[in-house]
């Protein structure tokens, strides 16, 4: 199901969240071992991301592009909500958007990131389809000032649970419109580029 939304978020808004996941796993190796600790203090510090709500992925250029934005993962009673927003794309423009199977953005056309996310050996398809690759979003659809703003709501996928979790992953924008054709689209190059982070955790108390 594809939607408008009224949602607006900073494209900015979640680097610091996904910059301190990348590093929260090396800054844990490096802390010392505290006898103190109590069993449960340890237990609560390994089960931390269990409590995470939201993911995000903010999207910089790749290929020469002038592409950036933000990617939005929300768990909902559906599934997860996601929203996108991107500008510096062509106007009047379509370009495919995945998930990508690894959070590797070291290479400037984006193809450390793997192939699609497809944890389950489905075939590719749009979202309209039931059986799919879990990385398939479909398409970005851009005005006449280049910026396209996407909400889809998909039930094949997870946060960080068993079900094609996608934190630490990548977002992959494409230079063209995916068609659904086999084996990924028909999408081109890949312009813009994102890893999937923490952008905010669950609150148990019910207080901001």
């Amino acid at each position: 199901m594809l939607m408008k939304t009224t949602s607006n978020f900073h494209p900015l808004c979640g680097l610091l969240a996904a910059t301190c996941l990348i590093m929260a796993p090396t800054a844990l190796a490096q802390e010392p071992q505290n006898g103190d600790k109590s069993e449960d203090q340890q237990q609560a510090q390994a089960g931390s991301l269990d409590k995470v709500s939201e993911l995000i992925a903010v999207i910089q250029p790749a290929s020469g592009s002038n592409v950036q934005g933000a990617v939005l993962f929300e768990e909902v009673p559906e599934g997860v909500k996601i929203t996108a927003k991107i500008g510096g794309l062509e106007p009047d423009s379509k370009h495919g958007i995945h998930i990508h199977q690894f959070g590797n953005i070291v290479a400037e056309d984006g193809t450390s990131a793997g192939g699609h996310y497809n944890p389950t050996g489905q075939e590719h398809a749009l979202p309209d389809e039931p059986e799919r690759h879990a990385g398939d979003l479909g398409n970005l659809v851009a005005g006449p000032d280049g910026n396209a703003t996407l909400t889809l709501t998909v039930d094949n996928i997870s946060l960080i649970g068993e079900k094609a979790p996608i934190i630490g992953r990548a977002v992959i924008v494409h230079s063209k419109e995916d068609d659904g054709g086999q084996p990924t689209g028909n999408a081109g190059d890949r312009i813009g580029m994102g890893v999937i982070g923490v952008s905010k955790a669950a609150d148990k108390s019910g207080s901001e």
